[in-house]
Order: structure tokens, then C-alpha cells, then sequence
């Protein structure tokens, strides 16, 4: 038996195992990063036996996954998310973390003895929060928190890395004496932030634009492809002496808000391999710890811990939040999920690799610090939300684009819809809602029932719809299907919202959140009646009729009757 066929074997295993240990976290109330930690120094060489201690190894497979990681998290961040909450999520990822790191480190360099700068470093080290905690909790864990708070809370965690990383590397090469304070410094940092932007801005655009202009062997190349873009990034970047986590984050930004071929099929593939990464991750890191070890620095770290959680945070989140408009409540909550996980663990790598005197104890005080941190944060979160009266219902499944398997630009989705209570569409008959021209519902499901579509057919709660539909008219037919109701009148100049002639004018008023100042029995008018009763019955195409409340123009006649009409409110 060769070697490489034993490691795999035992990678293999400890893999399973973690995937398995997922279904332990609800029931024992541990976030599902501890778990595999747990997994990892249970198999150790204080409890299975396995020996691994290889820094270097770990460096780089941890750098993979955490790349990896990031990488999805930015494909699954809207830039609806990242326009909601930019200022603040940007103010926590830069001068949240350079406080955190600065109270931590203080306390640190106090508690252990160590010269300040050493302390300045464990600051640094733990400094950012957790992508993949953060990311597991709010989205797999039944947390529901306001869309404000939540895309805070995540895009603050998955863009705090870089900066976290430029304070441990700054820290690192001027304790060994390879660079300056002062004007090296703000270059590391210039360079660090200024090339990972560009980096990931350039090859996100170049990747979408790649993506649906080249023909492959065969479609499981695709998502593979954005796979490789993402890690292409990240060396681009770090090869040119820029951030190559900011990198790959943005560059999964950038493509996950494109139209590109396969896309449904690619985010389940990198789901795929994010969930592995981080198991892969946190078991290799549980691995790499000797349980021992800790004992002997649990005090000091339970010291640093406490400070880390119940100082350094809300010192670094309290006043820019105050600034950026949360209330008391929610400034408390943003406090508290300031969870540490892998990044803290792979930076405390660093100092093994640099050779720094006090390597193995910041190794040994950061993996404490990070398991308190996640297991008390971490485990307490949806306690600590429901008892600030931030926990809200749980959403209707929002609507999903499902995959056209082609491998062309198809211009058409196909959006799966899941009625809730308070959807327009309930208790409403297809023939009542006043759908877009462009959007035709597909299928209906009904329990284990599965019916076509019909006019008179009546639309209940729970309901699941499928319908093609062109991408631009997207916030019309969800105003109509989907819980998230806010059409805004700027949908309607940015794209052309066409209406059949049969749909009465109180159908499309409700549908569209238009408030007709009209009779009552106009309003039960067809949009082809009310446009003969003002224009005569002779209908041509490209007849306007304008009124205080908007613009009504004629797209296609047929027998003259308006078959399809053109809407654009007055603004």
C-alpha cells in the first residue's frame, strides 16, 4: 500500500465524519465550525492518534479552502445587499477590525508578559470575524434577522479578512525587521487594498465576458471554469503584492450578479465545494492543535477572549453604528456576533512560518480565543437575537431562477415562486393578474399535485409557480408572486412593462401598485375598453393616450383590438 493511498483513506474518513457531525450542531447547540473542529482533535494525536504538525501544509491547504470560501460567499452577495449596507459593512471591515486589534492586542501584550508588539500581533490575528460561521448561522441555522442587519453582518465578515491579513504581515515583517513603520507600511496597505480591487474587478469582468462567449466540450466544464477564475484571481493578486481574498471576493461579487451560461448549476457547485473546504478546513486545523497545549494557556486565553467579545467589539462597532442609524438593540447584536473562526486560526500560522519566538504560544492562545469566541457567540446568537426582539418570522421562500440548460446567452428565465399569506397573486385567478406580456406561467404544484395553467385557475397560499420570463421585467411579476413587494416607479423606465388588452384596469392597478384616480366602473374596464371609450374604436398601433397618472401607448393591434399596451406612469 503506498502512502497516498492511507492518506486518502484517512482524509476520506475524517471528511465523512465531519459531514456527518453536521446533524449534532442543532441538537448540541455548537456552530458547525466547532464541530469540525472537535472532529479534527479528536482524531489528533491525543485522541486517535493521527499526527500531523506540518505548518507550511497547513498554511497552504487552509489558504485554498479560505479562498474557496470567499469565493462563494461573493457569489451569493447581491449588489442590492452591498448598496444597502455598504458604508457601514466597510467601516466594521477596516477601522472595526484596526480597533479590535488594537484593544486585544493591548490586553494581550498585558496579560501574557509579551512586548507590545507581540500582543499588537494576537490583536491582529484575531481581529476578523468569521465568513463561514456568519454565512452558516444566518443562512442554515433559522436565524431570521431584518435584510439591514443581516447583509451587515455578512458582507462585514467576508470583507474583514484582507484587513486582518495586512495587520498580521505589517506586525510580522516589522518584528523581524523587513519593513519600516511609517511609509512601508501605508504601501503594504496601499498595495494590499488598491490591487485586490482592481485585480477582482478586472478578472470578474473578464471571466463573465469569457464564460458565455466560449463553446466547451461539455456543460460540467463551465462552473469549473468560474472555479478556476476564482483561484486565478487570488494568485493574480497576491502575485502582484495585492489582496488575493479581497480579490476573490469581489470577483465572485461581480459574477454572481451577472447573466452567464449555467449559472444555477455553477452556484451548486461551488455550495458544493465551500461546504468542503470548510469542513476540510476546520479538521485540518483541529489536527494540527494538541489539546494538551491548550490546558496550559486556558486562563490567559479565557482573559483575552473576554476582552476580545465584551470590550474590543462593541468598542470598534458602537459608535460607527450609532453614526450609521441602528438603534440601541441592534447595535447590541452587531456587538455580539463578532465570531471568530478560521482566519484567526490559519494567521496564527504565520508566526510558525516566519520563525517568531513566541510562535507555538500565539498559536495556542488564538485557537483558544476562537474556540470560546465561536462557541459562546456562536451557539448563544439566536438567544441573544430573540432576546433583543430582533428575531423575525420566517420568510416565504423567496423566488428562484432555475437553470436553461443551453449554452448560449438564452435571454429568458425560468423563476420558481412559492405564495405566501400576503402575496398579490392568493386567492386570484391567473386570469386575474394582470400578468406582463413576456411572462407566462409554466406549471403549477400543489401540494403532490402537479396542474397546468388556467385562466380560471385560483391561486392559494403555499402554491408553488413556475413561469418564463424575461429578465427585465423580473420586478414586476415578483411584486406580484413574491413576499418582497416595493415596486418602485424607476422599474418602470428601465424596462418596458407591456400589458394585454384583457386585463381590467383594477387588475393591473393591484398588480402593480398603481394607484388609478378613476371611477369605479372604469375601473372594471378592460385595458382594451378604457382605451376605446377615450381614443374611439378604431385602434392602431402607436396611438397614445396620456392622462395625469401616466402614459398609455398601443404596441399591437389585431382586429382592432388593442391586444398589448405599453405603460409608463408619470414620475
Amino acid at each position: 500500500m503506498f502512502a497516498i493511498d492511507y492518506q486518502i483513506l484517512i482524509a476520506s474518513v475524517l471528511l465523512f465524519v465531519g459531514i456527518l457531525s453536521s446533524k449534532l450542531s442543532p441538537r448540541l447547540g455548537l456552530p458547525l465550525l466547532v464541530v469540525f473542529l472537535l472532529v479534527g482533535m479528536f482524531a489528533g494525536e491525543d485522541g486517535l492518534g493521527l499526527s500531523f504538525d506540518n505548518a507550511g501544509v497547513a498554511h497552504a491547504l487552509g489558504t485554498l479552502a479560505l479562498a474557496m470560501i470567499l469565493f462563494d460567499g461573493g457569489l451569493q452577495t447581491s449588489f442590492s445587499s452591498i448598496k444597502l449596507v455598504w458604508k457601514p459593512a466597510s467601516i466594521l471591515a477596516t477601522l472595526g477590525v484596526a480597533i479590535t486589534a488594537g484593544v486585544t492586542g493591548f490586553a494581550a501584550a498585558h496579560i501574557l508578559g509579551v512586548p507590545p508588539m507581540v500582543g499588537f500581533l494576537i490583536g491582529a490575528i484575531v481581529g476578523s470575524t468569521d465568513a463561514a460561521a456568519v454565512f452558516s448561522i444566518l443562512r442554515n441555522a433559522g436565524v431570521y434577522l431584518s435584510p439591514r442587519l443581516k447583509a451587515t453582518l455578512e458582507i462585514e465578515s467576508a470583507s474583514n479578512d484582507p484587513m486582518a491579513i495586512f495587520l498580521t504581515v505589517g506586525i510580522l515583517e516589522l518584528l523581524t525587521h523587513q519593513m519600516e513603520p511609517g511609509w512601508d507600511l501605508a504601501m503594504l496597505f496601499a498595495m494590499q487594498m488598491g490591487i485586490g480591487t482592481l485585480v477582482g474587478l478586472s478578472i470578474g469582468w473578464l471571466a463573465v465576458k469569457l464564460i458565455n462567449r466560449i463553446t466547451l466540450g461539455a456543460p460540467g466544464l463551465y462552473p469549473v471554469l468560474v472555479a478556476v477564475c476564482g483561484f486565478l484571481t487570488f494568485g493574480v493578486s497576491a502575485s502582484l503584492g495585492g489582496s488575493g481574498f479581497l480579490a476573490t471576493f469581489i470577483a465572485g461579487v461581480f459574477i454572481g450578479n451577472s447573466r452567464f451560461v449555467l449559472k444555477r448549476a455553477t452556484f451548486m457547485f461551488h455550495d458544493g465545494l465551500a461546504w468542503m473546504s470548510q469542513i476540510g478546513m476546520f479538521v485540518m486545523l483541529g489536527l494540527l492543535v494538541n489539546p494538551k497545549s491548550l490546558l496550559d494557556v486556558w486562563a490567559e486565553g479565557l482573559l483575552i477572549a473576554a476582552v476580545l467579545i465584551f470590550v474590543a467589539r462593541p468598542l470598534a462597532v458602537a459608535p460607527f453604528m450609532v453614526m450609521a442609524g441602528f438603534n440601541k438593540r441592534e447595535i447590541g447584536l452587531l456587538s455580539w456576533v463578532g465570531l471568530r473562526g478560521s482566519v484567526p486560526i490559519i494567521l496564527a500560522i504565520f508566526p510558525l512560518l516566519f520563525d517568531i519566538p513566541q510562535a507555538y504560544l500565539i498559536f495556542n492562545v488564538v485557537f483558544f480565543v476562537v474556540l470560546i469566541s465561536a462557541t459562546l457567540q456562536g451557539s448563544s446568537l439566536p438567544w441573544m437575537a430573540r432576546k433583543l426582539k430582533l428575531l423575525e418570522s420566517a420568510p416565504v421562500t423567496p423566488s428562484a431562477t432555475l437553470e436553461i440548460s443551453s449554452l448560449g446567452d438564452v435571454n429568458a428565465d425560468i423563476v420558481q415562486y412559492t405564495l405566501g399569506d400576503k402575496a398579490k397573486a392568493v386567492n386570484r385567478t391567473l386570469g386575474e393578474l394582470a400578468l406582463p406580456e413576456g411572462a407566462v406561467v409554466a406549471m403549477i404544484t400543489r401540494g403532490d399535485a402537479v396542474f397546468p395553467p388556467r385562466g380560471s385557475t385560483m391561486l392559494l397560499p403555499g402554491d408553488h409557480i413556475f413561469i418564463l420570463i424575461r429578465p427585465g421585467l423580473k420586478p414586476f411579476v415578483d411584486n406580484i408572486f413574491s413576499h418582497i413587494q416595493g415596486l418602485e416607479k424607476a422599474h418602470f423606465s428601465r424596462s418596458e412593462l407591456v400589458i394585454k388588452g384583457v386585463a381590467k384596469m383594477s387588475e393591473i392597478s393591484h398588480a402593480y401598485n398603481l394607484d388609478f384616480p378613476l371611477p369605479e366602473d372604469e375601473m372594471e374596464l378592460t385595458l382594451n375598453e378604457f382605451l376605446k371609450k377615450n381614443l374611439g374604436n378604431t385602434l392602431s398601433e402607436g396611438q397614445a393616450l396620456s392622462r395625469d397618472f401616466g402614459l398609455f401607448e398601443i404596441k399591437h393591434v389585431r382586429n382592432g383590438y388593442a391586444m398589448a399596451v405599453q405603460f409608463r406612469p408619470t414620475v
